[in-house]
């Protein structure tokens, strides 16, 4: 089962880490010698999500076995070619379809292998250590940062890009050998759990609480990812930070790696409606930081970033699984598909205006106002969670 595991979370790494967050610290050394615009940036980050999106949907209709494990591995190969393709290209066509590839294989590899993964777990009654898995993302985001850092002065734009597809292929192939889904077993059980849940004890799927829930998602995925585009673009546009660009994207990637695990014990701490709340209150301020310009603050800002994304996403899941009353399944289809929306609306809007008032302050406050926003619908929703179901007298018809 440790294989297993490891495999899972060096595909977290090598799809979600840097196959599509390694664009973050590449973004400055692309830009200063391509000419490409904070615009142009938006636009292909917007791909990426918008390929992530559609992977997404896509990835829910995979049968389980034999296809699960090829779709699986057809995914990691569009990863690390992917990855590496970004570094022969130099023209906004080629690195739109690129990174829309980039985006549709995170997909395919997050959500698939994330459920091999926890079924295999699962099987071996090591459910304990599902938390373990999504420490890959953060994992991929520091070892990318590192390597920018420590390489992208000798190896230049497109240097990064294809020693990073390298670095991947040989660590993909660790999951390729060790994530795999085993045939189902038909069994009476089985058909069982194939038959779509209803709700238990009444809870709607269109419940005041889950709608606010699901619409606070959606802003967070359009808050969170400006900061996920630009942040080191932030950071070197500053002559006080600009030496922190690369540095600040691993302190993220470091703060990211345990944040599932601290969120969910937060969540058992103060409740999951109250730990989600001040998730975004911290993550809020994170994004806000590097408009102060100094770099104690631009490091803070990196770490409440990077100690926040991963965390809400996790937290949100928990609470919407519990809120579905038995229909957990379609409540984390919506919410990926809303955060997916979010994600592919945040960076274009952010990039137009960044390109048109040559600074990112206004980006900034528009990406925290979306996720307070969102803290404000879940305060609201924790309230509607708490007020009593109407009681239905027994008989009673329509009046």
């Amino acid at each position: 089962m440790v294989r297993v595991l490891i495999g899972g979370i060096v595909a977290l790494a090598v799809a979600m880490g840097v196959g599509r967050f390694a664009f973050t610290p590449i973004l400055p050394a692309m830009q200063a010698a391509t000419g490409l615009g904070a615009d142009g940036a938006g636009l292909l980050a917007s791909l990426n999500y918008l390929g992530y999106f559609v992977g997404a949907l896509g990835a829910g209709l995979v049968p389980h076995g034999a296809v699960r494990t090829a779709v699986f591995r057809t995914a990691l190969i569009a990863s690390v070619t992917s990855t590496a393709g970004m570094g022969f290209t130099d023209g906004m066509a080629a690195w739109g379809v690129l990174r829309f590839v980039s985006g549709l294989a995170s997909a395919g590899i997050f959500i698939l292998g994330i459920a091999m993964v926890l079924d295999a777990l699962a099987r071996a009654g090591r459910e304990a250590w599902n938390g373990w898995l999504y420490t890959g993302v953060g994992l991929g985001i520091a070892a990318s940062g590192l390597f920018v850092a420590l390489m992208g002065d000798r190896l230049g734009w497109r240097g990064d890009w294809l020693w990073l597809g390298l670095v991947c292929t040989g660590a993909g192939a660790l999951s390729w050998l060790w994530v795999t889904d085993p045939p189902p077993v038909p069994s009476s059980a089985g058909a069982a759990a194939g038959t779509p849940a209803k709700p238990a004890g009444g809870t709607s799927l269109r419940s005041a609480p889950l709608l606010l829930l699901t619409l606070a998602y959606f802003l967070e995925g359009a808050g969170y990812i400006v900061t996920g585009t630009f942040l080191v673009a932030i950071l070197k546009t500053m002559p006080e930070t600009a030496r922190l660009g690369e540095a600040a994207w691993m302190v993220t990637g470091l703060a990211a790696i345990p944040s599932g695990l601290i969120w969910a014990a937060a969540g058992r701490r103060l409740g999951l409606w109250r730990a989600l709340i001040l998730a975004h209150l911290v993550q809020a301020a994170g994004i806000l930081l590097p408009m102060t310009g100094q770099p104690a603050a631009a490091v803070v800002s990196a770490a409440l970033y990077g100690g926040t994304f991963i965390g809400i996403v996790t937290l949100s899941f928990t609470l919407g699984r519990q809120l579905s009353g038995g229909a957990s399944a379609r409540v984390i289809g919506a919410l990926t598909a809303v955060y997916g929306l979010g994600q592919i609306i945040g960076p274009l809007p952010a990039g137009v205006i960044v390109a048109r008032t040559g600074s990112f302050d206004s980006a900034l406050l528009g990406a925290a106002a979306a996720v307070l926003v969102g803290a404000l619908l879940l305060l609201a929703g924790s309230w509607a969670a708490r007020r009593p179901a109407p009681e239905v007298a027994v008989g009673a018809g329509p009046a």
